[in-house]
């Protein structure tokens, strides 16, 4: 299993508490990925430094991907909890790339809409090379690796209840600082079962969200051809495969200015974000 991470000093390789910083021109994973590199590739780098991970500034590991693509009522608990009805395809929408943040970067109560953030913990696909309508079969061969999300919304805005604006579902997810992602992108070739990781969800210590990636309606490799078949797939986009069911909206338990947000990916990271 191999873990890359976007530093501030650039891109590096995570080994437990260690990065052995890379020799290369890349800002980040996904301008080395558009640049034609693979994960392999960057692996075979040379170190110019290690240092421990508590001494550099990690960012996303894609700083702007080309497009990010969340999956809306992708689980069923989730479905269930927001009345949708099961569609035959999955709901796809898109998310400004400049919502995106570092795994520990705080996370900005917008002054237009403060009142009903909400978080949604994901599993995150990372896209390394180009992929236009291509098979479930040929979905893994197109993938990096995974990271960590949370999927941050404004509800209001996504209701349509601020003003006259109508709902907007785009807008009340793309605010700046609203896309958390990380720690680190992790290959899956070592994984038992990479469509079977257990994520979890805290705020403020208290466990919000907790299923295995495996109670997704679609498997992962439907919902990456499934996309590859409306618009071309490019090196460094993020696909993030939906949230399960225990969002706040539904309980009437919405982010704070200082609530604290902790998601979990077993075996891939842990992001942890304060909303300010």
């Amino acid at each position: 299993m191999t873990q890359l991470v976007t530093t501030t000093d650039g891109i590096g390789l995570l080994t437990g508490s260690n990065i052995s910083l890379l020799d290369t021109p890349y800002k980040d994973l996904g301008a080395a990925f558009a640049a034609g590199e693979t994960v392999t590739s960057l692996t075979t780098k040379t170190a110019t430094a290690q240092v421990p991970m508590s001494a550099v500034h990690l960012l996303a590991p894609v700083l702007s991907p080309s497009k990010i693509w969340i999956m809306g009522w992708a689980y069923h608990a989730h479905r269930i909890e927001t009345g949708q009805e099961e569609t035959r395809e999955p709901f796809a929408s898109l998310v400004a790339p400049s919502a995106v943040t570092g795994p520990f970067d705080p996370i900005h109560r917008p002054s237009i809409a403060p009142d009903k953030l909400d978080y949604e913990g994901e599993l995150a696909v990372v896209i390394e090379s180009r992929a236009s309508a291509i098979s479930e079969e040929a979905a893994w061969g197109h993938v990096a690796g995974f990271t960590v999300v949370n999927d941050v919304s404004a509800r209001d805005i996504q209701r349509g209840e601020i003003g006259n604006q109508p709902a907007n579902v785009n807008m009340a997810k793309s605010f700046d600082s609203f896309m958390p992602m990380g720690p680190a992108l992790v290959s899956i070739d070592e994984f038992d079962d990479p469509e079977d990781l257990l994520l979890r969800t805290w705020v403020d210590g208290e466990l919000r969200q907790e299923a295995r990636t495996s109670e997704l309606i679609w498997s992962i490799p439907h919902l990456i051809s499934f996309l590859s078949h409306r618009t071309t797939l490019l090196p460094g986009d993020v696909i993030s495969t939906g949230t399960p069911g225990g969002v706040g909206h539904k309980q009437g338990k919405f982010l704070r200015s200082g609530s604290v947000v902790r998601v979990d990916v077993e075996g891939v990271g842990t992001i942890e974000n304060q909303v300010v």
